[in-house]
């Protein structure tokens, strides 16, 4: 019988369903707003400590204020919008995430989706 192990091991510090380059494909629903415009339900789909990419529900906003996020559980987070194609914008945490708050993040949508 051989020594080799029945699987291949997972990188030292490899997170799971996290890339090499630390960023998350997923999907979260949460509430955003711009100023002091209604919150609106929106999905983030991609996911690392300094961005993400957002689906907008369609009504206008400006790229020179910033968004508010707000996830149960966290304090709300703040984003510029980086740049915009439709009805997708690529944001920039005005703060990059502590690698636990992307982490739960990560996991939040695990939880959502029911994986």
């Amino acid at each position: 019988m051989s020594d080799a192990a029945p699987f291949p091991a997972r990188p030292t510090g490899a997170r799971p369903g996290i890339d090499d380059r630390g960023r998350a494909t997923l999907s979260l629903v949460c509430e955003a707003r711009q100023g002091l415009q209604p919150w609106h339900r929106v999905r983030i789909e991609d996911l690392s400590e300094g961005g993400f990419r957002l689906v907008w529900p369609g009504n206008r906003l400006s790229r020179s204020q910033s968004l508010r996020l707000r996830v149960p559980g966290l304090q709300l987070l703040t984003a510029d919008i980086r740049w915009v194609e439709g009805a997708i914008l690529g944001c920039a945490f005005a703060t990059p995430l502590h690698v636990a708050v992307f982490e739960h993040l990560v996991i939040e949508s695990r939880r959502q989706s029911g994986r």
